[in-house]
């Protein structure tokens, strides 16, 4: 069944609701029509920083030092298409000299300055990170496997998927620094307890030894290959969603001009390991954050 394709075009919205997931990570609600609530789990929507105020200077500089205009910024729904409103979630990007060649410039406005009442215009919605509409007939089992914001778009795919494919079973592996670094944290350990039978949620820390005041699945380090063999028992038939940081375009030119290889990020590792794990490329989607 082919899914059917909608033109992007632009919605007005306006801020009702500002949710701190994490102290650098927000959720911004909308209040909203029927037409805002026309996208399928997992798109996005994009913003066009230069209608802010705020962001103009860095803007004026950013495009000075790029010698090019700044192009709109995309952010996942973390809602999906039932519920009655239309969110997204934000992580503020981070700027380290001589790691990131440009300091960022909407993630910071949108995670700390928008507060309800605030307008803007976005375009959407758009994006091929999707459940196929044949789903249940391709497979029983989804393993979303997600680090830091990448966990935005599943968390979408996740609940719609609760609410309209009874027969699917899903695995939310999610990966983080800390215990306060995870996004939708209770909202998915509630999730688990209303379906204890279709859902597994497993966090892991890789910067926290001390595990006291967690709860539900935790584990330490990052996801390994045990990790997956533990999870995933049915690699050829289950389907694999990854979503995280992967390798820039700025450090892919990094690493040809200084001729090294450039250094595996989250997603690069993870896929790696799936393949290992005998999943074939045509059961694993992927989307790159970072």
């Amino acid at each position: 069944m082919p899914v059917e394709r909608v033109k992007p075009r632009p919605i007005e919205l306006c801020v009702e609701e500002r949710v701190m997931e994490s102290p650098d990570t927000v959720t911004l609600v909308f209040a909203t029509t029927p037409e805002t609530l026309s996208y399928r789990a997992g798109q996005f929507l994009t913003i066009d920083p230069r209608q802010f105020a705020a962001c103009r200077p860095a803007l004026a500089y950013l495009e000075h030092q790029k010698g090019k205009r700044e192009m709109p910024r995309a952010y996942s729904m973390a809602s999906a298409p039932h519920e009655p409103r239309l969110a997204i979630t934000i992580k503020e990007e981070s700027y380290e000299p001589g790691t990131h060649p440009h300091p960022p410039l909407l993630s910071p406005f949108l995670v700390h300055a928008c507060f309800p009442g605030v307008r803007m215009t976005a375009v959407g919605f758009t994006g091929p990170y999707t459940l196929p509409p044949d789903v249940e007939q391709r497979t029983g089992h989804i393993l979303h496997i997600v680090a830091g914001s990448g966990a935005v778009p599943n968390y979408s795919m996740l609940k719609d998927s609760l609410h309209r494919h009874p027969k699917l079973r899903h695995t939310f592996l999610s990966s983080n620094r800390s215990w306060a670094d995870i996004c939708f944290r209770d909202s998915l350990l509630a999730l688990e307890r209303a379906h204890p039978d279709r859902l597994k949620v497993i966090n892991t820390l890789t910067r926290q030894e001390d595990f006291s005041g967690t709860t539900g699945t935790v584990r330490q380090g990052r996801v390994t290959a045990a990790l997956l063999e533990e999870l995933l028992p049915d690699p050829g038939t289950a389907f694999a969603y990854v979503c995280g940081p992967a390798i820039t375009a700025w450090e892919r030119r990094a690493a040809l001009e200084s001729k090294t290889a450039a250094t595996p990020r989250f997603l690069e590792s993870t896929l790696q390991l799936l393949l290992a794990r005998g999943l074939t490329p045509d059961r694993v989607k992927r989307e790159s954050y970072g």
